[in-house]
């Protein structure tokens, strides 16, 4: 009964990763019930091609920020070169832990949560994740300087979209 059990949820498992390639998903959660104290939790997911979500914060948000940084950070050209290419691989990356739309203000109008130059407290709300008519604060996981600003408000975000660069 076991091994039977074990080829079901194998099958099952197989199936739940066939649903991610059709459906052009990333992630997939679900919990099987056979009964009372007996349950399978599965989580499937898959990594986008770096290029495909790294390329589009890099090429449209680098060059809108960096100028604003300061003095002491590169030109968008020299970041290009020397710099992270993947700012999801940089050491102070927050990124999202959810897919959703990013808000970088708690309402149309306000001042935003944070801005490039701001020094924010570990907890303290980077900004907010919209995700089905949920909204998410962001913390900040450590204290530090917001050096960049990788999304534009009202931005949709997927799971672990750099969303700003803390140092």
């Amino acid at each position: 009964m076991t091994k039977t059990s074990h080829e079901a949820d194998v099958a099952f498992i197989q199936a739940l990763a066939e649903l991610l390639r059709e459906h052009d998903l990333t992630e997939l959660q679900v919990k099987r019930e056979y009964g009372e104290d007996d349950s399978l939790d599965v989580r499937v997911s898959r990594s986008q091609p770096a290029p495909v979500v790294a390329q589009a914060p890099t090429t449209m948000q680098i060059p809108a920020y960096a100028p604003a940084a300061g003095g002491g950070a590169p030109a968008p050209g020299a970041n290009a070169e020397v710099g992270v290419e993947d700012p999801a691989q940089h050491p102070g990356a927050v990124t999202s832990p959810m897919v959703g739309t990013a808000y970088l203000q708690p309402e149309p109008g306000s001042d935003a949560f944070v801005k490039v130059g701001d020094s924010v407290t570990e907890g303290q709300t980077l900004l907010i994740v919209e995700a089905m008519k949920t909204m998410n604060h962001i913390p900040a996981p450590r204290a530090g300087t917001v050096k960049r600003i990788l999304v534009e408000d009202a931005s949709p975000v997927e799971y672990g979209t750099p969303l700003m660069i803390l140092e």
